[in-house]
């Protein structure tokens, strides 16, 4: 990832924030405990706690455990359960207790009660809201906008005084008066990145139209941001309850009130009572059966409509998540007429730990996210300016670095003492030298570049290599930072290999002529080894991975003089073309011989002009952009690519021309709870007649590393094409299979599958390997078409020791003895990954 700015990389490392500073104060009272049978000390469940004379409350789980946070408290709590006395306790406002309460059971006198066999009550209820889900789900409106206040927040957690005394804490000692203590899980907590926003958001249901117009955002710690605001702005819709899966951390969990909810969770009725005018139920759920994806919790759902009041839902403890220790999720909703509920507040908290060691010394990371929806309004008509806005996210010119004044009227709740001085001390955190180092390695591991003043080292995986062509590579290069410019960016690098003796270098610039909408124009000179049939997915030449998990002789290279230009331009998000002139000159070798059909004259290389019109289009995908590059992590519609390239004969010494088309479609389906399913299709045509490296050489892999984009079973140079078709099926299945198994289910391994096929036909006129060829070039030994289909598949073991994944694949045909082919049948391919 590239030109990331250090707010943003740490963001994109933990995946949460935060950020405050106001003069008005409120207090912030917190309590949690465990509510026990004074005689037995069994645990109590559903036991209602509530503030006297108000509706803030809760009820204890099914372990007796309970926790309440709340801004507006009474200073009495009342604890009330059937067949036991009530209690009531003074509590202390703007502080956190700890609260641990025995309960004595009462005699009460009940005449005989006849229990006849029937079905749960609770069931009966959970059908009703069932069927009303559609009716009550919010994306079933034809329309709405309302205003959105969103605050995240990064803290470090478990801050005991060891940590505190550390000889490497010296320098931050002045930000312990901000530690704190989560009423969750009862650790303490000190916040180290925050982040606000505030929002117009506006919906329509057909012709799909989605907006959010930022009015005001400001972080902590960090330069304003346009582009970080937009990526924090987009992260306020994505838990809906009345979804069947939700997905959290690209995982989907059972719904409680799912349409199969009944296969995965038990329900309890547990009590009943009126809130704000509205009769209501109150339910409990837990999940059947361990690692299921499934939440525990409780709800309230008023009467008649049967809409969820508010709904609480935590993870459980074995569920099959990396990172992630404990998850809570509230979402509470407003009653807007007779028939209609929507969304009046959502609260996230997770609790991030990169070890599964459960110590209370172990520190790790909470991410809290509060948004509170405000001024929703019903089928009404989108202004003309709204729909003509070019992005989904815009952020407003005038948002960024608005008065304290604006955030103490735009806030829904008022700040406490302790969070009005916390915007202050985490400024104050970038200041420390010690904390700027941190980022800054933590910069380097992810982008591959060390920073220093106007210029950033890298990347550092390139430093040294090895290969037959050029022996051992030394490598030093870099690229201009955010420092020396945030419009221009200029990259060069030279190279130099012991056995070839030959110096390679490459330079080139990007201009940034608009970053939202993006539009972008650069140049990029090389002259340096190139291996022709790799995948965009493929470890870059020069990668000290590629030689150390080489299966084969890395000695395909080929030298590559080329120059490139393009002119990029963003006409609304989600659709983009790419206009790029291309001139390759490139060189033959002993394994790669460029030789003419009369089977005696050398070549000395293939000169090429090409004109490539490239186009992008998706949907609502998501993005978060840096100052010149951004990451793309997909959204709910396919990605599809149409590549359009002509080869120019007579421009710069080309004489080939020629025309290619290709096309691509590329999407997720999540197919919960199966787990999801990525395709990629693929599809090419090649008019004219060219020498082979202009064909469509395809993708293959000489690594022990697994490349999703390839075909990991075929060697480079194998097969060629000047039409085909491909498809490549990659299946996770999250758990569902091994979560059932009960060695692999403490584990927490997960399965995945793959299969790919590859169907291509070369004419006459390109096809080299003919005895009797027209083509303007012999293809070297080993290298055929593909007109009988190529396949292959594996089966994989991901999440091991949470980075890896291993694939055992099978190569399924064309297994006939090829003495200039050393493929395998079957071989292991393994990746590093990092998932959730």
């Amino acid at each position: 990832m590239r030109k990331l700015s250090k707010g943003l990389v740490l963001l994109l490392f933990i995946l949460m924030g935060v950020g405050i500073s106001q003069p008005v104060f409120a207090q912030v009272t917190k309590l949690r405990g465990k509510v026990i049978d004074a005689d037995t000390q069994e645990p109590l469940p559903f036991v209602n706690i509530a503030f006297k004379g108000t509706t803030i409350g809760t009820t204890t789980d099914f372990d007796g455990n309970y926790f309440l946070e709340t801004r507006t408290p009474t200073d009495s709590l009342h604890i009330s359960f059937v067949g036991y006395k009530g209690r009531a306790f003074k509590v202390l406002k703007g502080t956190f207790q700890t609260l641990d309460i025995e309960l004595h059971s009462e005699a009460v006198s009940l005449q005989e009660i006849r229990i006849l066999p029937g079905e749960n009550p609770a069931h009966i209820l959970l059908r009703k809201i069932i069927a009303r889900k559609k009716k009550n789900n919010p994306s079933r409106l034809e329309s709405y906008q309302y205003e959105t206040y969103t605050k995240m927040e990064m803290d470090l957690n478990n801050i005991g005084e060891d940590f505190k005394n550390k000889k490497i804490m010296r320098q931050f000692q002045f930000v312990f008066d901000y530690v704190d203590t989560s009423v969750v899980t009862g650790k303490s907590y000190l916040p180290v990145f925050i982040t606000e926003s505030l929002s117009d958001y506006y919906y329509r249901k057909s012709p799909k139209l989605e907006r959010e117009v930022i009015k005001a955002s400001q972080m902590s710690g960090i330069e304003d941001n346009a582009s970080l605001a937009q990526f924090t702005g987009q992260l306020h819709q994505n838990i809906n309850i009345y979804d069947n899966f939700i997905d959290l951390f690209n995982k989907g969990f059972v719904s409680p009130i799912a349409d199969g909810g009944l296969s995965y969770y038990k329900y309890y009725l547990t009590d009943s009572a009126y809130r704000d005018g509205n009769w209501s139920y109150h339910m409990s759920f837990k999940p059947k059966r361990k690692l299921d994806p499934c939440f525990v919790g409780d709800f309230w759902v008023a009467d008649t409509t049967f809409a969820i009041d508010i709904m609480k839902m935590r993870i459980t403890k074995d569920v099959n998540l990396n990172w992630v220790k404990d998850l809570v999720s509230t979402n509470e909703y407003q009653k807007l007429n007779d028939s209609t509920w929507f969304l009046k507040k959502q609260n996230l908290f997770v609790d991030f730990m990169l070890t599964d060691r459960d110590s209370t010394s172990q520190m790790g990371f909470f991410g809290r996210k509060t948004i509170s929806y405000r001024d929703v309004k019903l089928n009404v008509p989108i202004r003309k300016e709204i729909v003509k806005l070019e992005n989904n996210v815009i952020v407003n010119d005038d948002a960024l670095g608005k008065e304290a004044t604006y955030w103490d009227n735009a806030r829904p709740f008022k700040l406490s003492k302790r969070e009005s001085g916390i915007y202050a001390m985490v400024d104050s955190i970038q200041n420390v030298p010690l904390y700027r180092n941190i980022i800054d390695i933590i910069q380097t591991f992810v982008t591959g570049y060390y920073t220093k003043g106007n210029f950033e080292y890298g990347p550092y995986y390139k430093l040294y290599s090895f290969n037959e062509i050029e022996g051992n590579r030394f490598m030093f290069g870099g690229r201009t930072s955010n420092d020396f410019s945030t419009k221009v960016m200029y990259n060069a690098h030279l190279a130099y290999g012991d056995k070839d003796n030959r110096l390679k270098y490459g330079l080139g610039f990007l201009y940034m002529i608009n970053k939202l909408p993006r539009e972008t124009f650069g140049m990029q000179w090389k002259h340096d080894i190139h291996q022709l049939g790799k995948s965009p997915n493929a470890f870059t030449e020069g990668n000290i991975l590629a030689s150390l998990l080489k299966r084969n002789p890395n000695n395909k290279l080929t030298m590559l003089n080329q120059f490139e230009a393009h002119y990029e331009k963003e006409w609304f998000q989600g659709f983009m073309n790419t206009l790029k002139f291309r001139y390759r000159d490139i060189s033959p070798t002993p394994i790669v011989p460029f030789v003419s059909p009369n089977g005696d004259l050398p070549i000395a290389g293939i000169k090429a002009s090409e004109i490539e019109l490239r186009t992008r289009w998706t949907r609502n995908e998501k993005v978060v952009m840096g100052e010149f590059e951004r990451v793309h992590f997909g959204g709910p519609v396919p990605i599809v690519n149409l590549y359009l390239t002509m080869g120019v004969k007579n421009l710069l010494g080309s004489n080939h021309e020629y025309f290619k088309a290709d096309l691509s479609v590329d999407h997720t389906l999540e197919l919960q709870p199966l787990g999801k399913l990525r395709y990629l299709a693929t599809a090419s045509k090649l008019f004219g007649k060219v020498p082979y490296p202009l064909l469509s050489l395809h993708e293959g892999n000489e690594t022990y590393a697994f490349d999703p984009y390839a075909f990991n079973m075929m060697n480079y140079f194998e097969f060629a094409s000047d039409q085909y078709v491909s498809l490549s099926l990659e299946h996770h299945f999250h758990g569902f299979i091994l979560n059932r198994i009960p060695l692999f289910k403490k584990l927490k391994w997960r399965s995945v599958v793959t299969a790919k096929g590859l169907w291509g036909t070369l004419s006459d006129k390109n096809n080299g390997a003919l005895t009797n060829s027209e083509a303007k070039m012999i293809f070297p030994a080993g290298l055929s078409d593909v007109k009988d289909p190529y396949f292959e598949a594996s089966v994989g073991i991901e999440n091991i020791f949470k980075f890896f994944r291993v694939d055992a694949m099978w190569r399924l045909n064309h297994l006939e003895p090829n003495p200039n082919q050393d493929f395998e049948e079957f071989g292991i391919r393994a990746m590093f990954q990092m998932t959730f």
